[in-house]
């Protein structure tokens, strides 16, 4: 993809970046899904770059981003996001995640608050466990000769049953982020969700919070969503009729919500 910039981490990683909009605006990082690269939010650009400067990266393992050993830890994904801050001489910036971003995002908002201005936390969830759940699925991908399988089920997973019917170019190009996922860094993520419990954490998070849920969502039920919202001290929760890209099925609605919030004046 042109334009990607590259930094590296404290502890020798190089991630991928890109900047979109005006670099004079105020500063949204947005943090992907497992399995995708920064271009999960192409659909969001038009929309986001007119009132943000959009910070997208690839998180490690993904990507352009190199696949150094796993697991990864959710506090080094969630450093990886301070140290492209501070390479770029951000000191403070909205933040978007989705899934496994949205989990990197709640670390965020519990552990570096001054960093962190608004915060929305899309689909996902502050546990997913219990951990062995994802003892086979990891096996399974470690095991097999390519992404294939396991492509088919994120995807299947990612999108309402109606988006298979037919050819379908968004299922294309997601399919084809999975496809070119390496299987280590992906797992090396999962690690980091197998590891995770922020049920109780989050309710430490002081900045103003947008959750926004995916009605049908089969992997971070909205049900998580209306759980942390009442957790999160004065969130705001929006349900979308969405599986659990929200951004892809709804892209109108959901860059709509994320501009209002994150602009309004008393969030």
């Amino acid at each position: 993809m042109d334009n990607l910039s590259y930094f590296t981490t404290s502890d020798g990683v190089r991630i991928a970046y890109r900047i979109d909009g005006d670099l004079n605006k105020p500063v949204l990082v947005l943090s992907n899904s497992i399995g995708t690269t920064l271009r999960m939010w192409d659909g969001q650009v038009p929309e986001l770059s007119s009132h943000f400067s959009m910070l997208r990266y690839d998180a490690r393992g993904h990507g352009a981003s190199s696949v150094p050993d796993g697991p990864y830890s959710l506090a080094r994904l969630g450093q990886d996001v301070l140290e492209l801050m501070d390479t770029l001489g951000i000191a403070q910036a909205h933040f978007l995640g989705l899934s496994l971003g949205g989990i990197v995002g709640q670390w965020l908002g519990i552990h570096a608050p001054a960093r962190i201005d608004r915060l929305v936390l899309s689909n996902t969830a502050p546990y997913l466990g219990p951990a062995d759940r994802f003892d086979a699925p990891i096996a399974e991908a470690l095991q097999a000769d390519d992404m294939t399988t396991t492509a088919e089920t994120f995807l299947h997973n990612w999108f309402p049953a109606s988006m298979f019917e037919a050819p379908n170019p968004v299922v294309e190009r997601f399919r084809a982020m999975l496809l070119a996922t390496n299987r280590h860094g992906l797992v090396g993520s999962w690690r980091a969700v197998q590891d995770t419990d922020l049920r109780q954490d989050i309710a430490c998070i002081a900045r103003p919070t947008l959750v926004i849920a995916g009605e049908h969502d089969t992997v971070t039920a909205a049900s998580y969503s209306v759980q942390m919202a009442k957790t999160i001290p004065g969130a705001t929760l929006l349900v979308l009729p969405a599986v659990h890209l929200s951004n892809v099925e709804f892209p109108r609605e959901f860059g709509d919500a994320v501009v209002k919030f994150v602009l309004s004046p008393a969030a």
